[in-house]
């Protein structure tokens, strides 16, 4: 609830910002430009996996289920060694570009460490070092990547592809999203460390209630 509520504060100034430009007397600058929303990040889709490289140990493999629900019992590993640019870690921003359009194509933070990442979806680096705008543009766009998955539908699966990167349009300057950044990072920040820390008091959780269950953790003569 927490990052429901920071994400919506952060998408409330980017509107303000890019759509309604209110920091600049409700005018679009005349020195902004179209750019396409290929062009603003660089798109790094994920690996394919061979059956032999499956394993019950190693790095975790990222999909969609991970993604939404984080690395599980259920999660495969990798036990061979991949091209550096499939490898993930914390902050790093995912688009899920595969999948159920209404549930699974969207842009995720990632906040549980190194693993590696399944192909049908993109890490996605900022090419201006505004990973939270960046963040905040892939949210804001969410709908019409709902959108263009719904018109390639089949079988309940929808995808979003390079070129629909390429055709989307967006207006804005270098020095403009680079102050826009700076504002939100901060936004970034708490979301990131919220979700570290509900990770922490799961983890806390998982290892805590067994015992009690168990009875090896006795906490009846504790005072509250």
């Amino acid at each position: 609830m927490l990052n429901k509520n920071l994400l919506h504060q952060a998408q409330a100034l980017f509107i303000s910002w890019f759509i309604d430009y209110i920091p600049f007397n409700g005018t679009k600058p005349n020195r902004w430009k179209n750019i396409s929303v290929y062009e603003l990040a660089e798109y790094i889709n994920g690996a394919a996996f061979k059956k032999n490289e499956y394993a019950d140990k190693g790095v975790p493999i990222i999909k969609i289920t991970e993604l939404k629900n984080g690395i599980t019992d259920a999660t495969q590993y990798c036990c061979t060694e991949k091209d550096a640019k499939y490898y993930i870690d914390d902050r790093d921003i995912l688009f899920s570009w595969s999948g159920n359009p209404d549930t699974s194509i969207d842009a995720f933070l990632w906040s549980n460490g190194k693993a590696i990442l399944n192909q049908h979806t993109f890490r996605v680096v900022s090419k201006y070092n505004a990973p939270a705008f960046t963040f905040f543009l892939l949210k804001y766009l969410k709908p019409q990547f709902t959108h263009i998955a719904s018109n390639k539908q089949t079988i309940g699966l929808g995808h979003v592809t390079v070129a629909d990167l390429k055709r989307l349009q967006f207006c804005a300057d270098e020095n403009t999203i680079r102050e826009f950044n700076a504002i939100t990072m901060p936004f970034f920040d708490m979301i990131f460390s919220n979700y570290k820390e509900n990770q922490y008091l799961s983890s806390l959780r998982d290892t805590i209630l067994p015992q009690l269950m168990s009875g090896e953790l006795d906490v009846s003569n504790i005072t509250l």
